[in-house]
């Protein structure tokens, strides 16, 4: 033996990485499955529709058409200027095709955009509860996180007011995911514009607006897209993509859109790691923006029924609080009752909480702590009714027996 230790070559940055706790228990979900064990999974964000037909038939047709090379970088200049079109339609944002930057999921767009903005030792503020990508991302970059909690009593809108107290000179963006991934939030038009004003009163500070789930809305939310608010154009670079809306996961396409300043150097980025995203499904993507939206409509109402059933099965579990989430596809209940007073061997927070309830209940949840939401679990209700039903009472079981585990007087 050479005595030589390939692991000890791994760079820092990689061993200093966190494994995300969802997939942290997707993995632990699969290796239970190939053990045999019946697993209710409520846990990853994918759409369970197949990509529709109109989409996936256009990709054929693409391939048939000779889209099998190299695009350019930044993307086709058809689809380049759909989502520019998209964008001026639905989001009131006039950044033009030259603003627009076509990446291999949204996930790439949002690291384009972290890398191509944070110094070592900038700070990042994160509105809490936030999809745990962002802190991650901000880490590998040299950034700081900085996490400012979140309120379920007021809906998960962000703080306005905390945040304003931890902007510093060494502020340099702060990340709005909405509607929200965990929590369902919508953002509201005034929580938006007073964001906004602290932004635009600070000559570096600027927003990264992540709007993946923006089509996924309940109960008349309406979205708003903050780089529409005044001053906010040059100032936003907003995230989108086609896998939620469009039931387009495995196909990683997604987009980021700024000032062409801006989208130059994202695109620098993005042809140092991974040049242009595959062709045809660049040219499927087209046809998604042009002839998809009854499809997008027809997949938003079975979110609509799924989440009504999962809701009213939660309410009827004892000991959790919850609100009613206005958009995306998850619900974010509060079991810390449950935990506050556990001794001895059972669960004493929400990561310990998922992983015994998937032990012994059989059903696979998220911790909110991923989420930097601690004492609650991120449940998806992007799958069956027949999984939800399953799901939700695996879950009331095992709170029901954690509550009758606590001591006396608990």
């Amino acid at each position: 033996m050479s005595g030589f230790d390939p692991a000890a070559q791994i760079a820092s940055r990689v061993n200093e990485m966190r494994e995300s706790a969802i997939l942290r228990m997707a993995r632990l979900t699969r290796e239970l499955r190939a053990r045999g064990a019946d697993i209710v999974a409520l846990t990853l964000g994918e759409p369970d529709f197949d990509t529709p037909e109109i989409i996936r038939r256009a990709a054929c047709i693409a391939l048939e058409d000779g889209y099998t090379h190299y695009p350019p970088v930044p993307g086709l200049p058809e689809l380049r200027e759909a989502i520019a079109e998209k964008l001026r339609r639905d989001n009131g944002l006039d950044y033009g095709q030259q603003g627009v930057l076509v990446t291999a999921g949204a996930k790439q767009a949002l690291a384009n955009a972290i890398l191509a903005l944070v110094n070592p030792g900038d700070e990042v503020i994160l509105p809490a509860p936030y999809w745990n990508a962002y802190d991650i991302l901000v880490e590998l970059a040299g950034g700081v996180p900085v996490v400012v909690p979140g309120d379920a009593a007021r809906g998960f809108q962000p703080d306005v007011a905390h945040i304003a107290e931890r902007v510093t000179d060494r502020s340099r963006l702060i990340i709005l995911n909405t509607p929200c991934n965990p929590s369902g939030a919508v953002f509201s038009r005034e929580v938006l514009a007073s964001l906004a004003e602290i932004v635009r009163a600070h000559p570096r500070l600027m927003i990264i607006s992540d709007e993946i789930y923006e089509h996924i809305l309940y109960d008349g939310a309406r979205h708003v897209s903050i780089g529409s608010l005044p001053g906010m154009l040059e100032r936003t670079i907003t995230i989108n993509g086609f896998s939620k809306a469009y039931a387009m996961t495995g196909w990683r396409l997604g987009y980021a859109a700024a000032v062409p300043e801006l989208c130059v150097a994202m695109t620098k980025l993005q042809g140092a790691f991974t040049a242009g995203v595959n062709a045809f499904s660049q040219k499927a993507a087209v046809t998604a923006l042009k002839e998809g939206a009854a499809e997008v409509e027809r997949m938003r109402r079975e979110y609509e029924r799924r989440r009504a059933l999962m809701l009213r099965l939660l309410q009827e579990v004892p000991g959790i609080s919850l609100q009613a989430p206005a958009g995306a596809f998850y619900m974010l209940p509060d079991v810390s009752a449950l935990l506050a007073n556990a001794a001895g061997g059972l669960p004493r927070d929400d990561l310990a909480l998922a992983e015994w309830l998937l032990l012994e209940h059989g059903v696979a949840t998220v911790p909110g702590s991923a989420f930097a939401a601690p004492g609650t679990l991120r449940l998806s209700f992007a799958t069956s009714e027949d999984n939800i039903r399953k799901g939700v009472s695996r879950l009331r079981e095992g709170l029901q027996r954690l509550a009758q585990m606590l001591p006396q007087g608990a």
